[in-house]
Protein backbone atom coordinates (compact mmCIF):
# COMPACT_ATOMS: atom_id res chain seq x y z
CA UNK A 1 0.00 0.00 0.00
CA UNK A 2 0.85 3.28 -0.62
CA UNK A 3 0.39 6.98 0.67
CA UNK A 4 -0.14 9.17 -2.15
CA UNK A 5 -1.04 13.01 -3.35
CA UNK A 6 -2.24 14.02 -6.92
CA UNK A 7 -3.58 17.17 -7.73
CA UNK A 8 -3.11 20.99 -9.50
CA UNK A 9 -2.40 24.41 -7.92
CA UNK A 10 -2.05 27.97 -9.19
CA UNK A 11 1.48 27.18 -9.83
CA UNK A 12 1.08 24.10 -12.37
CA UNK A 13 -2.56 25.43 -13.37
CA UNK A 14 -4.73 28.94 -14.07
CA UNK A 15 -8.16 29.58 -12.71
CA UNK A 16 -9.94 28.55 -15.64
CA UNK A 17 -9.03 24.61 -15.19
CA UNK A 18 -8.52 24.74 -11.64
CA UNK A 19 -12.37 26.07 -11.50
CA UNK A 20 -13.22 22.80 -13.23
CA UNK A 21 -12.50 20.78 -10.41
CA UNK A 22 -13.46 22.78 -7.45
CA UNK A 23 -16.01 20.98 -5.07
CA UNK A 24 -17.57 22.74 -2.79
CA UNK A 25 -17.74 22.09 0.81
CA UNK A 26 -21.30 20.65 0.63
CA UNK A 27 -20.23 18.17 -1.85
CA UNK A 28 -17.26 16.97 -0.79
CA UNK A 29 -18.39 13.86 1.43
CA UNK A 30 -20.15 12.76 -1.78
CA UNK A 31 -17.36 13.36 -4.27
CA UNK A 32 -15.28 11.61 -1.83
CA UNK A 33 -17.09 8.59 -2.12
CA UNK A 34 -17.23 8.38 -5.74
CA UNK A 35 -13.41 9.07 -5.96
CA UNK A 36 -12.62 6.31 -3.24
CA UNK A 37 -14.64 3.87 -5.35
CA UNK A 38 -13.75 5.16 -8.71
CA UNK A 39 -9.98 4.77 -7.56
CA UNK A 40 -9.92 1.67 -5.80
CA UNK A 41 -8.37 3.56 -2.71
CA UNK A 42 -8.58 2.39 1.01
CA UNK A 43 -8.31 5.45 2.74
CA UNK A 44 -8.89 9.07 1.17
CA UNK A 45 -9.52 12.63 2.08
CA UNK A 46 -10.04 15.41 -1.08
CA UNK A 47 -9.21 19.14 -0.65
CA UNK A 48 -10.53 21.88 -2.93
CA UNK A 49 -9.51 25.38 -2.37
CA UNK A 50 -9.03 28.62 -4.49
CA UNK A 51 -5.62 27.84 -5.42
CA UNK A 52 -5.52 23.83 -5.23
CA UNK A 53 -7.29 20.86 -5.80
CA UNK A 54 -5.72 18.10 -4.01
CA UNK A 55 -6.70 14.24 -3.49
CA UNK A 56 -4.61 12.70 -0.83
CA UNK A 57 -5.06 8.61 -0.82
CA UNK A 58 -3.80 5.31 0.13
CA UNK A 59 -3.65 2.70 -2.44
CA UNK A 60 -2.27 -0.44 -3.62
CA UNK A 61 -1.55 1.36 -7.13
CA UNK A 62 -0.78 4.75 -7.73
CA UNK A 63 0.32 4.58 -11.56
CA UNK A 64 -2.73 4.06 -14.01
CA UNK A 65 -5.40 5.85 -11.69
CA UNK A 66 -5.03 9.49 -11.17
CA UNK A 67 -6.07 10.68 -14.61
CA UNK A 68 -9.32 8.66 -13.93
CA UNK A 69 -9.77 10.51 -10.64
CA UNK A 70 -9.61 13.95 -12.05
CA UNK A 71 -12.36 12.72 -14.97
CA UNK A 72 -14.47 11.77 -12.46
CA UNK A 73 -13.55 14.91 -10.03
CA UNK A 74 -14.67 17.14 -13.47
CA UNK A 75 -17.34 15.08 -14.61
CA UNK A 76 -15.53 14.90 -18.07
CA UNK A 77 -12.96 13.33 -20.23
CA UNK A 78 -10.30 16.40 -20.30
CA UNK A 79 -6.73 15.50 -20.00
CA UNK A 80 -5.75 16.92 -16.59
CA UNK A 81 -2.31 15.38 -16.97
CA UNK A 82 -0.23 17.83 -18.16
CA UNK A 83 -1.02 20.23 -15.32
CA UNK A 84 -1.22 17.76 -12.44
CA UNK A 85 1.93 16.77 -9.88
CA UNK A 86 1.83 12.81 -8.22
CA UNK A 87 4.27 13.07 -4.80
CA UNK A 88 4.13 9.29 -2.97
CA UNK A 89 5.45 8.40 0.65
CA UNK A 90 7.70 11.14 2.21
CA UNK A 91 7.63 13.41 -0.29
CA UNK A 92 3.48 13.36 -0.07
CA UNK A 93 4.14 13.88 3.36
CA UNK A 94 6.20 16.51 3.19
CA UNK A 95 4.50 18.28 0.37
CA UNK A 96 1.04 18.17 2.94
CA UNK A 97 2.69 19.65 5.69
CA UNK A 98 3.96 22.42 3.41
CA UNK A 99 0.27 23.00 2.56
CA UNK A 100 -0.68 22.93 5.78
CA UNK A 101 1.69 25.22 7.29
CA UNK A 102 1.34 27.80 4.37
CA UNK A 103 4.48 27.31 2.76
CA UNK A 104 3.08 25.88 -0.60
CA UNK A 105 0.29 28.89 -0.33
CA UNK A 106 -0.04 32.05 -3.00
CA UNK A 107 0.91 34.04 0.19
CA UNK A 108 3.45 32.35 2.06
CA UNK A 109 2.17 32.25 5.35
CA UNK A 110 -1.35 32.18 5.44
CA UNK A 111 -3.35 30.99 7.75
CA UNK A 112 -6.74 30.19 6.51
CA UNK A 113 -5.33 27.02 4.71
CA UNK A 114 -4.56 25.64 8.15
CA UNK A 115 -8.44 25.41 8.62
CA UNK A 116 -9.36 24.44 5.46
CA UNK A 117 -7.07 21.43 5.39
CA UNK A 118 -8.30 20.63 9.19
CA UNK A 119 -12.42 20.90 7.49
CA UNK A 120 -11.15 18.76 4.91
CA UNK A 121 -9.66 15.68 6.90
CA UNK A 122 -13.05 15.88 9.43
CA UNK A 123 -15.11 16.09 6.36
CA UNK A 124 -13.44 12.60 5.36
CA UNK A 125 -13.20 11.20 8.51
CA UNK A 126 -16.91 11.88 9.60
CA UNK A 127 -17.93 10.10 5.88
CA UNK A 128 -15.54 7.32 6.76
CA UNK A 129 -13.06 7.87 4.19
CA UNK A 130 -9.58 8.03 6.27
CA UNK A 131 -8.28 4.94 8.34
CA UNK A 132 -5.24 4.99 10.43
CA UNK A 133 -2.91 6.17 8.06
CA UNK A 134 -4.66 9.41 7.08
CA UNK A 135 -5.17 10.04 10.96
CA UNK A 136 -2.33 9.85 11.70
CA UNK A 137 -1.18 11.89 8.53
CA UNK A 138 -3.35 14.89 8.81
CA UNK A 139 -3.45 14.88 12.86
CA UNK A 140 0.42 15.45 12.50
CA UNK A 141 0.09 17.88 9.98
CA UNK A 142 -1.92 19.91 12.27
CA UNK A 143 0.36 19.69 14.61
CA UNK A 144 3.52 20.66 12.15
CA UNK A 145 1.12 23.17 11.16
CA UNK A 146 0.72 25.19 14.86
CA UNK A 147 4.28 25.02 15.28
CA UNK A 148 5.69 26.89 12.50
CA UNK A 149 3.12 29.38 13.43
CA UNK A 150 4.81 29.42 17.39
CA UNK A 151 8.17 29.22 16.71
CA UNK A 152 8.79 30.96 13.29
CA UNK A 153 7.85 34.49 11.72
CA UNK A 154 6.24 32.79 8.67
CA UNK A 155 3.25 34.32 9.50
CA UNK A 156 4.77 38.35 9.67
CA UNK A 157 2.20 40.68 7.22
CA UNK A 158 -0.31 40.01 4.76
CA UNK A 159 -1.32 36.76 5.15
CA UNK A 160 -4.60 35.69 3.19
CA UNK A 161 -6.13 36.21 0.11
CA UNK A 162 -8.83 38.02 1.62
CA UNK A 163 -6.21 40.69 3.73
CA UNK A 164 -4.23 41.06 -0.06
CA UNK A 165 -7.35 41.75 -1.78
CA UNK A 166 -7.76 45.07 0.50
CA UNK A 167 -4.16 45.08 0.48
CA UNK A 168 -5.06 45.71 -3.71
CA UNK A 169 -8.18 48.34 -2.96
CA UNK A 170 -5.74 50.73 -1.24
CA UNK A 171 -3.06 50.75 -4.07
CA UNK A 172 -6.22 51.21 -6.23
CA UNK A 173 -7.13 54.47 -4.23
CA UNK A 174 -4.04 55.64 -2.96
CA UNK A 175 -3.95 53.81 0.40
CA UNK A 176 -6.77 55.85 1.11
CA UNK A 177 -10.25 54.19 1.24
CA UNK A 178 -12.01 57.06 3.49
CA UNK A 179 -14.01 58.65 1.04
CA UNK A 180 -15.07 54.72 -0.69
CA UNK A 181 -17.67 52.25 -0.30
CA UNK A 182 -16.77 48.71 -0.66
CA UNK A 183 -19.02 46.16 -0.97
CA UNK A 184 -18.34 42.20 -0.12
CA UNK A 185 -20.96 39.82 -1.76
CA UNK A 186 -20.29 36.75 -0.04
CA UNK A 187 -20.43 36.65 3.70
CA UNK A 188 -18.51 33.21 4.24
CA UNK A 189 -14.97 32.96 5.57
CA UNK A 190 -12.94 34.81 2.76
CA UNK A 191 -16.20 37.70 3.20
CA UNK A 192 -15.58 37.83 7.26
CA UNK A 193 -11.66 37.95 6.40
CA UNK A 194 -12.02 41.05 4.17
CA UNK A 195 -14.60 42.96 5.81
CA UNK A 196 -12.27 42.43 9.06
CA UNK A 197 -9.37 43.90 7.32
CA UNK A 198 -11.62 46.86 5.71
CA UNK A 199 -12.97 47.98 9.14
CA UNK A 200 -9.12 48.32 10.21
CA UNK A 201 -8.73 50.91 6.81
CA UNK A 202 -11.47 53.47 7.62
CA UNK A 203 -13.48 52.63 4.82
CA UNK A 204 -16.24 55.03 4.54
CA UNK A 205 -18.60 52.40 4.21
CA UNK A 206 -19.57 48.56 3.69
CA UNK A 207 -22.27 47.01 2.41
CA UNK A 208 -22.77 43.44 2.84
CA UNK A 209 -24.40 40.77 0.43
CA UNK A 210 -25.68 36.97 0.81
CA UNK A 211 -27.91 34.93 -0.19
CA UNK A 212 -28.13 34.05 3.56
CA UNK A 213 -29.54 37.70 4.46
CA UNK A 214 -29.28 36.89 7.53
CA UNK A 215 -25.77 36.00 8.01
CA UNK A 216 -25.44 39.40 5.86
CA UNK A 217 -27.21 40.97 8.57
CA UNK A 218 -24.65 39.17 11.32
CA UNK A 219 -21.50 40.44 9.69
CA UNK A 220 -22.85 43.88 8.90
CA UNK A 221 -23.91 44.14 12.03
CA UNK A 222 -20.15 43.52 13.83
CA UNK A 223 -18.64 45.85 11.88
CA UNK A 224 -21.11 48.71 11.46
CA UNK A 225 -21.44 48.12 7.77
CA UNK A 226 -25.10 47.72 5.88
CA UNK A 227 -27.14 44.34 4.42
CA UNK A 228 -28.12 43.96 1.07
CA UNK A 229 -30.73 41.60 -0.02
CA UNK A 230 -29.08 39.23 -2.95
CA UNK A 231 -31.29 39.79 -4.98
CA UNK A 232 -30.36 44.02 -4.72
CA UNK A 233 -27.46 43.35 -5.55
CA UNK A 234 -27.40 45.04 -8.91
CA UNK A 235 -28.55 48.35 -7.64
CA UNK A 236 -26.42 48.13 -4.81
CA UNK A 237 -23.32 48.29 -6.99
CA UNK A 238 -24.51 51.39 -8.02
CA UNK A 239 -22.91 53.20 -4.41
CA UNK A 240 -19.77 50.84 -4.54
CA UNK A 241 -16.48 51.93 -6.01
CA UNK A 242 -14.90 48.16 -4.82
CA UNK A 243 -16.54 44.94 -5.08
CA UNK A 244 -14.51 41.96 -3.46
CA UNK A 245 -16.64 38.84 -4.78
CA UNK A 246 -16.12 35.55 -2.77
CA UNK A 247 -19.75 33.47 -2.81
CA UNK A 248 -19.43 29.58 -3.42
CA UNK A 249 -21.93 30.07 -6.15
CA UNK A 250 -21.09 26.92 -8.77
CA UNK A 251 -21.62 29.43 -12.05
CA UNK A 252 -21.04 33.50 -12.34
CA UNK A 253 -23.10 35.70 -10.66
CA UNK A 254 -22.31 39.47 -12.51
CA UNK A 255 -22.35 39.60 -16.49
CA UNK A 256 -21.01 41.86 -19.01
CA UNK A 257 -24.72 42.40 -19.67
CA UNK A 258 -25.43 43.38 -15.71
CA UNK A 259 -22.62 45.73 -15.39
CA UNK A 260 -23.19 47.54 -18.78
CA UNK A 261 -26.52 48.00 -17.88
CA UNK A 262 -24.97 49.31 -14.32
CA UNK A 263 -22.89 51.99 -15.47
CA UNK A 264 -24.66 54.30 -16.60
CA UNK A 265 -26.76 54.72 -13.63
CA UNK A 266 -23.39 55.33 -11.93
CA UNK A 267 -22.72 58.24 -14.29
CA UNK A 268 -19.30 55.88 -15.23
CA UNK A 269 -17.91 56.57 -12.21
CA UNK A 270 -14.50 53.99 -12.40
CA UNK A 271 -15.61 50.30 -10.81
CA UNK A 272 -13.15 47.88 -9.06
CA UNK A 273 -13.91 44.32 -9.09
CA UNK A 274 -11.74 41.76 -6.72
CA UNK A 275 -13.09 38.27 -7.48
CA UNK A 276 -11.50 35.83 -5.31
CA UNK A 277 -14.01 32.92 -5.81
CA UNK A 278 -13.02 30.17 -7.87
CA UNK A 279 -15.74 29.44 -9.53
CA UNK A 280 -15.23 32.85 -10.37
CA UNK A 281 -18.00 34.90 -9.43
CA UNK A 282 -17.68 37.57 -12.60
CA UNK A 283 -17.85 37.01 -16.09
CA UNK A 284 -14.00 37.98 -17.49
CA UNK A 285 -15.64 39.82 -20.50
CA UNK A 286 -16.83 42.66 -18.17
CA UNK A 287 -13.20 44.48 -18.19
CA UNK A 288 -14.43 45.01 -21.98
CA UNK A 289 -17.15 47.88 -20.70
CA UNK A 290 -15.55 51.41 -19.99
CA UNK A 291 -13.93 52.32 -16.47
CA UNK A 292 -15.12 48.91 -15.04
CA UNK A 293 -11.79 46.75 -14.14
CA UNK A 294 -11.72 43.04 -13.36
CA UNK A 295 -9.21 41.46 -10.59
CA UNK A 296 -9.08 37.46 -10.03
CA UNK A 297 -7.17 35.29 -7.75
CA UNK A 298 -4.14 35.00 -10.06
CA UNK A 299 -3.90 39.07 -11.03
CA UNK A 300 -2.94 39.57 -6.74
CA UNK A 301 0.01 37.39 -7.78
CA UNK A 302 2.35 40.98 -7.85
CA UNK A 303 0.77 41.93 -4.38
CA UNK A 304 1.70 38.14 -3.30
CA UNK A 305 5.56 38.05 -4.81
CA UNK A 306 6.16 41.18 -2.48
CA UNK A 307 5.29 39.64 1.14
CA UNK A 308 7.07 36.21 -0.16
CA UNK A 309 10.44 38.57 0.13
CA UNK A 310 9.20 39.07 3.18
CA UNK A 311 8.77 35.98 4.34
CA UNK A 312 11.69 33.99 2.87
CA UNK A 313 14.34 34.42 5.30
CA UNK A 314 11.91 32.15 7.52
CA UNK A 315 11.26 29.60 5.34
CA UNK A 316 14.52 27.07 5.70
CA UNK A 317 13.23 26.91 9.02
CA UNK A 318 10.07 26.07 8.66
CA UNK A 319 11.29 23.45 6.29
CA UNK A 320 13.30 22.09 8.84
CA UNK A 321 10.79 21.49 11.20
CA UNK A 322 8.87 19.73 8.45
CA UNK A 323 11.65 17.38 7.45
CA UNK A 324 12.49 16.39 11.04
CA UNK A 325 8.12 15.67 11.85
CA UNK A 326 8.23 13.92 8.37
CA UNK A 327 11.36 11.60 9.43
CA UNK A 328 9.28 11.19 13.14
CA UNK A 329 6.29 10.12 10.82
CA UNK A 330 8.04 7.50 8.97
CA UNK A 331 10.00 5.84 11.62
CA UNK A 332 6.45 5.67 13.62
CA UNK A 333 5.00 3.83 11.34
CA UNK A 334 8.30 1.95 10.22
CA UNK A 335 8.13 -1.89 11.07
CA UNK A 336 10.55 -2.73 14.11
CA UNK A 337 13.42 -5.21 13.18
CA UNK A 338 12.33 -8.66 13.84
CA UNK A 339 14.30 -12.52 14.01
CA UNK A 340 13.32 -14.12 10.64
CA UNK A 341 11.51 -17.24 12.97
CA UNK A 342 9.26 -14.33 13.84
CA UNK A 343 8.34 -13.04 10.48
CA UNK A 344 5.75 -15.35 9.99
CA UNK A 345 3.47 -14.41 13.32
CA UNK A 346 4.01 -10.59 12.58
CA UNK A 347 0.66 -9.37 12.97
CA UNK A 348 -0.72 -8.09 9.68
CA UNK A 349 -1.78 -4.46 10.78
CA UNK A 350 1.71 -3.62 11.71
CA UNK A 351 3.10 -3.97 8.05
CA UNK A 352 0.07 -3.21 6.11
CA UNK A 353 0.69 0.16 7.87
CA UNK A 354 4.10 0.62 7.40
CA UNK A 355 3.92 -0.66 3.94
CA UNK A 356 1.52 3.03 3.24
CA UNK A 357 4.13 5.40 4.51
CA UNK A 358 6.86 4.39 1.92
CA UNK A 359 7.73 4.65 -1.47
CA UNK A 360 8.70 0.99 -2.06
CA UNK A 361 7.65 -0.69 -5.44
Amino acid sequence: MKIFVAGLSYKTAPVELREKLAVRPARLRCHGCRLKLAGNLSELVVLSTCNRVEVYGVTPHVNGNIQRLFEQLSGSDFDFTPYLYVKEGAEAIQHLFGVTGGLDSMVIGETEITGQVKQAYQTAQEARMTGKVTNRLFQTALATAKEIRTQTGIGRGAASVGSVAVELAERIFDRDLSSKTVMIVGAGKMGEACVRHLAKKSARAVLVANRSFEKAQNLAGEFGGRAVEFEELLPALGEADIVVTSTGCPHTILSREDLATLMPARQNRPLFLIDIAVPRDIDADVQQINNVFLYNVDHLESIIRENVRLRESELVRCRTIIAERTAALMARFAPAPAPARETATRPHGSWALAGALTCSS
